[in-house]
């Protein structure tokens, strides 16, 4: 080593060396296959620009989920400050922050999610911008669980606000891993808790003819549904299927020669929200916390949910509709809220979804 004319010691010479250049990622073939590979929206902080290309684009970065109708959510529910809030379904995070901002100061949101991967993620993103333990209280609880995730939070007379959104988040969609689409091959999975339940693709070999198409017609109101539960039902015979690609081209060899590629694809769509449903037990769920909200609301307490197809949609006016009947409600949307079209041809998955609303009586028990 050497010294400097002020006697400290110069670093070795061997430091001062160039840094030795980083080989670009090689792969298979002539563009990134794999998923984490081939999105820069992946790691939003390196690829700012690829994100907001993305989102000029009218779609949703891979990774990531665009929180759908957020002012109409915050224009049903008129969140004040100091109010305790519930969000049944935190995802990436967007309504809960949304929601956690308008009663603040004094406020707190409680935030609940079934899937443990996404939610480990949010927590740690939602903490880094200011969402302190204070004022904020992520829970690893399906919505079913609303009263006890109450209970657990000392809120014994109830919330203020409650906000559920039935929507799947683009985090599990664009991930093939989690098996919930067929646009990247994956395992057929579909669980929104991958250690509770079972896959998709044991349900598949598990139904019979009968109860599958009956599945499809319930959970996707399917026009083919008997053709294509035994075509799946006769193929899974065969060979099980395990990979959703598999499921997706085994869909589109029952249709009918002549459809159209769009027409095919909105049947395996179909199929995949069914299967989705089912395994998830997604209506029962639903059930189980329309059930629980009038007692989970204070008096004069407001609620709001997004649906995204029709089943949900009916279980939640009829629910709101009786409970208006009964007088457990005061008041209920009489029609559904759109994405107003600008949202939509900025995100195209907000297209189906459908926002209903309640406030609880006064003055009940």
């Amino acid at each position: 080593m050497t010294s400097d004319p002020l006697g400290n010691e110069a670093a070795p010479e061997a430091s001062l060396s160039p840094t030795p250049h980083k080989r670009r990622k090689r792969y298979s073939g002539k563009n990134p296959r794999r998923f984490e590979d081939k999105y820069k929206e992946l790691n939003p902080d390196k690829y700012p620009d690829a994100v907001a290309k993305v989102l000029a684009a009218g779609k949703t970065p891979a990774g990531q989920h665009v929180p759908i109708m957020v002012n109409e959510v915050l224009e049903c529910l008129k969140p004040q400050a100091g109010e305790r809030v519930v969000d049944c379904t935190l995802g990436y995070g967007g309504h809960t922050r949304a929601l956690w901002q308008s009663v603040q100061p004094g406020g707190h949101v409680l935030s609940l999610d079934a899937d443990p991967l996404e939610l480990e993620r949010t927590t740690a993103r939602l903490r880094a911008t200011g969402l302190g333990e204070e004022s904020w209280t992520p829970m690893r609880c399906n919505f079913a669980g609303l009263l006890k995730a109450l209970s657990d939070q000392g809120w014994n007379e109830g919330a203020d606000v409650i906000f559920a959104d039935l929507g799947l988040s683009s985090m599990q969609i664009d991930n093939p891993e989690r098996g919930f689409t067929f646009k990247h091959d994956g395992p057929l999975d579909m669980r929104l808790n991958p250690q509770r339940g079972k896959p998709a693709a044991d349900l598949l070999a598990d139904l019979s003819v009968e109860k599958l198409a009956r599945l499809l017609e319930e959970n996707a109101d399917e026009p083919r549904a008997q053709l294509l539960a035994q075509h799946l039902h006769d193929r899974v015979r065969e060979a099980p299927i395990t990979r959703t690609k598999a499921l997706a081209e085994t869909l589109r060899q029952a249709l009918p020669r002549g459809l159209s590629t769009d027409d095919a694809d909105a049947t395996v769509r179909r199929v995949f929200q069914a299967i989705r449903i089912a395994v998830n037990e997604e209506f029962t769920v639903l059930d189980s916390l329309l059930r629980t909200l009038p007692g989970a609301l204070k008096p004069g307490a407001r609620v709001a949910i997004l649906t995204f197809h029709s089943g949900e949609d009916r279980r939640v006016k009829k629910a709101f509709q009786e409970g208006l009947h009964t007088g457990v409600y005061s008041q209920v949307a009489r029609e559904v809220i759109r994405a107003s079209s600008e949202e939509q041809r900025q995100n195209p998955r907000s297209s189906p979804a459908k926002l209903r609303w309640a406030f609880r009586t006064m003055g009940t028990d």
